[in-house]
């Protein structure tokens, strides 16, 4: 289970650098930390910071940007690329890619498939899973154990369903995604309305449409729309434990990490960034190129690209908004009584 480092570089480009003993036909065994790198490990340092640990470092052979490589050749093998830490992701793919175990083709005998739903003869369905009427199944799909994929559902190709997935009616799901243990895409969203002291169920009549090369953490959910879709763009990244309600619009390649909640009919704009835990209220709208830090609330519409904090610790509504008033001229009191402290002083 190894590659051999030539290889390597001749799949993935890059300017690989002999010292000492080594070759292009070293046998590369593992993909290690660079505190933890041996003679057999490949390893990669992406920031300066961590010269020292370069420079102490064992491993048979690491990625460095120009920048390092003075250091990496004091030390032994080396390859020099504009990028290492996307360099090193290339080299994690390509090592799944060859290391995995392929998925088997076909249908376990204890899944069911409705006999009206599309099935490509390259897609596997794994133990116990689940395929609705009318839906489809595109080449090279693998549905986990225990999957359930609702009637009028459609998948993309080679996309990649783990164990205990569910994919509610008539959702859409792009090429190339995966979905980790325990997705729930298209449970219906959080609609209702107050009745006399009781709850009146709106019914969610829209579904969810996610696009190509998404991936979603384990047990995350993304309700389906109450009329118009919930949706996903391409190449969108959710951590675990992600909450996307209702008709909450996510764009292009924007990335939420664990725990974030997003409430219903949000839009959230492409190349964004939202910490752990991080909350964005209702109806709201994020412009493309926001970055909200870990644990922020995000309580009104951001229309400008940028990285916002914000939390407040929670009091009475009436208090917490003249509270809220008051700090955001903080920095314009602050910079008052620095004026009226320079005046004073000659006076003293």
């Amino acid at each position: 289970m190894s590659l051999v480092l030539g290889a390597l570089v001749e799949a993935l480009s890059g300017e690989f650098q002999a010292t000492f003993s080594g070759d292009a036909q070293r046998h590369i065994d593992r993909l290690a930390p660079i505190e933890a790198a041996g003679p057999c490990d490949l390893s990669f340092v992406s920031h300066p910071k961590y010269t020292s640990k370069l420079a102490a470092s064992e491993a048979g052979c690491v990625i460095v940007s120009p920048a390092l490589q003075e250091v990496a050749a004091l030390r032994g093998d080396f390859i020099v690329v504009a990028d290492p830490y996307r360099y090193f992701a290339r080299v994690t793919q390509l090592w799944k890619l060859q290391h995995s175990r392929p998925a088997p083709v076909g249908i376990h005998p204890t899944a069911w498939v409705d006999p009206s739903a599309q099935l490509a003869s390259s897609a596997s369905v794994g133990a116990f899973a689940f395929v609705g009427a009318q839906a489809v199944i595109e080449e090279g799909v693998h549905l986990g154990e225990h999957t359930v994929v609702a009637a009028g559902v459609h998948i993309g190709r080679h996309t990649r369903l783990a164990a205990r997935v569910s994919v509610g009616q008539d959702c859409r799901i792009g090429e190339r995604c995966i979905l980790h243990s325990g997705v729930v895409i298209g449970a219906d969203g959080f609609g209702f309305a107050p009745a006399g002291g009781r709850w009146e169920k709106i019914e969610q009549l829209g579904a969810v449409r996610i696009g190509d090369d998404v991936e979603i953490g384990a047990n995350t959910c993304v309700d389906r729309g109450a009329l118009d879709d919930t949706v996903i763009e391409d190449g969108v990244k959710l951590d675990n434990l992600v909450q996307i309600g209702h008709n909450v619009h996510v764009g292009a390649h924007t990335a939420m990490a664990g725990c974030v909640g997003v409430a219903g009919s949000a839009r959230i704009g492409a190349h964004c960034t939202v910490g752990g835990g991080a909350v964005v209220l209702g109806h709201l709208s994020l412009a493309d190129h926001v970055h909200v830090s870990a644990a922020s609330v995000v309580t009104r519409s951001i229309t400008k690209p940028g990285h916002y904090s914000g939390f407040f610790p929670i009091d009475d509504n009436a208090s917490w908004e003249k509270n809220a008033a008051t700090l955001k001229q903080l920095h314009a009191l602050r910079e008052r009584i620095k004026q009226l402290e320079a005046q004073i002083k000659p006076l003293a």
